[in-house]
C-alpha cells in the first residue's frame, strides 16, 4: 500500500472483499474480522490526521496574517 487517501480507500474495499467472500468460515471468518477492524481502526486514525492537516491549510490560507506567529503546533521543521 502506498501513502494516498485514493490508496486507503482501496485497501478499504479490498478488505470489504475479503470479508464478503462467502467461502470463509468459522476460525477464519473471525480472523479476518478482527484484521477488519484493525484496518478500519488503522483507517479512521489516518482520515482525522488528514482532516487535521486539511484544517491546519486552510487556517494557513484564511486567517493567517504576516504579523501574528503561528500557532506552534502547525510550524514546520
Amino acid at each position: 500500500m502506498k501513502n494516498t487517501l485514493g490508496d486507503l480507500n482501496n485497501h478499504l474495499f479490498a478488505q470489504m472483499e475479503r470479508l464478503s467472500d462467502e467461502g470463509i468460515k468459522g476460525e477464519k471468518l473471525k480472523e479476518e474480522i478482527g484484521r477488519a477492524k484493525a484496518v478500519a481502526d488503522i483507517a479512521t486514525k489516518i482520515i482525522e490526521n488528514g482532516n487535521l492537516v486539511l484544517q491546519g491549510q486552510k487556517f494557513m490560507t484564511d486567517a493567517y496574517d504576516a504579523d501574528k506567529k503561528l500557532p506552534k503546533i502547525l510550524e514546520g521543521n
